[in-house]
């Protein structure tokens, strides 16, 4: 992999994404050389995904060049790569583009799309875990738009404007209340052939409430917000199959659609080579003890959703979103920090920030503490913390400036076919 070498201890971080970040930024002063190894060269703020698929944000308003945020860490060194095999005997990380070696392992590769074994889903919907994806949920949302805007009959056009969502957790609400607000603000001023009430938006969740990681205040606010802005909400109900163009659920209703959005779940990714006892296969996470070393080993750690650390508030492990990763990152590396210096590690533990979901103008919920609030209020607050935690103050502004030209105007500035996007048949 052409690392130089070097006396100092060798950190290889596998993740370039909120803990991953945590954990490096929290290093800049310690000598110790930063390997990063990522799939991307760019940091993804992934809460923003659906606004980006929807046509709100264009993708460089939430990515961010890795070699860019660490550009001033000494001793640091990226590579665009992908893992492939950990060997623990020779401390070597083992990619596609050569091999390196490690005195620390750091693992924090996050998660990717779990479809629970359903090959005919995993082939036909849309899944929105990275950037490629959101755009080409966008083309393919504008593809169909135009292409009812010209269809011959009434059964293609309502094919075509029937949007699917499976998941009803925080991607799945913010999805369907971006659609919503898409047929309402840009459906009937842009396309006066169509009636906005062709448009259908259907948010299917197997569980018997919306945000079930959220408290059921919010939960019944959420259902009203999205009930207001005319979204069809199918509860304790899952998706069977989808073959391109046929949704089934589980109560065996049928729809007809091109475009169904799988927003149902995530899995972590095991690494060949690493301790198998460590692998927790239900949870799809790496077992780690209270310092986020995963069990068996002593100089591997594993930090967010990539990480399983049960505790008494948390028995299944921390929640798989933004802020835990970002914690465990800070508290390993403060902890790196005392380990090199000889000092005892100090325990992680979390501290609850709350949970936030927009659902659309003016519409959003929050879990802060004992704080369970929705509306305005709550929406304002989404937009404070969403752009406080962007990175690059370059992303702040435009952010901040694509969100003030919508509210006034009503309007998704992004509606932009750059990369068409091709089903596959």
């Amino acid at each position: 992999m052409n690392i130089p070498e070097t006396d100092l201890p060798r950190v290889v971080v596998i993740g370039g994404g909120f803990g991953g970040n945590a954990f490096i930024r929290n290093l800049k002063k310690v000598d110790v050389q930063i390997v990063l190894i990522d799939r991307h060269n760019y940091h993804t703020f992934q809460p923003l995904l659906y606004q980006v698929s929807t046509a709100s944000l264009e993708a460089d308003s939430i990515a961010y060049p890795l070699r860019k945020i660490f550009r001033n860490h000494k001793n640091f060194h990226f590579r665009l790569c992908t893992v492939e095999q950990i060997n623990r005997e020779q401390r070597t990380v083992m990619t596609s583009i050569g091999s390196v070696q490690y005195d620390y392992l750091v693992i924090a590769t996050g998660t990717r799309t779990n479809f629970f074994g359903n090959e005919s889903i995993a082939q036909n919907s849309m899944p929105m875990k990275t950037i490629p994806q959101a755009l080409n949920i966008r083309s393919l949302i504008l593809q169909n738009i135009e292409k009812a805007d010209r269809a011959a009959n009434l059964v293609d056009r309502k094919r075509l404007l029937t949007f699917i969502i499976a998941g009803g957790g925080p991607t799945g609400v913010e999805l369907a209340g971006a659609l919503a607000e898409f047929r309402k603000g840009i459906l009937e001023h842009d396309y006066p052939e169509l009636e906005k009430d062709d448009m259908e938006v259907h948010l299917v969740e197997g569980q018997d409430r919306l945000l079930g990681g959220m408290s059921e205040k919010v939960s019944k606010m959420a259902y009203k917000f999205l009930d207001q802005l005319g979204v069809n909400i199918h509860l304790s109900e899952f998706i069977k199959d989808y073959d391109g163009y046929t949704v089934t659920t589980s109560k065996g209703k049928v729809f007809e659609t091109e475009t169904f959005i799988w927003a149902a779940g995530v899995s972590g990714i095991q690494i060949e080579g690493l301790n198998q006892d460590s692998w927790h296969e239900r949870a799809r996470r790496y077992q780690v003890d209270k310092f986020n070393r995963v069990l068996g080993t002593e100089r591997i750690f594993a930090i967010g959703d990539i990480a399983l650390m049960p505790t008494e508030a948390f028995p299944h492990g921390h929640p798989q979103v933004a802020q835990p990763a970002i914690q465990q990152g800070k508290r390993l590396g403060s902890n790196f920090q005392r380990m090199l210096k000889g000092k005892p590690m100090i325990p992680f533990k979390y501290k609850d920030k709350g949970t936030m979901a927009t659902i659309g103008r003016n519409k959003a919920v929050a879990d802060i503490g004992n704080l369970h609030v929705g509306g305005p209020f709550a929406w304002f607050l989404w937009i404070f913390v969403h752009l406080w935690f962007l990175v690059g103050f370059r992303n702040r502004v435009v952010t901040f400036f694509n969100w003030t030209y919508s509210y006034i105007n009503h309007d998704k500035a992004a509606r932009l076919i750059i990369r068409p996007f091709v089903k596959r048949q």
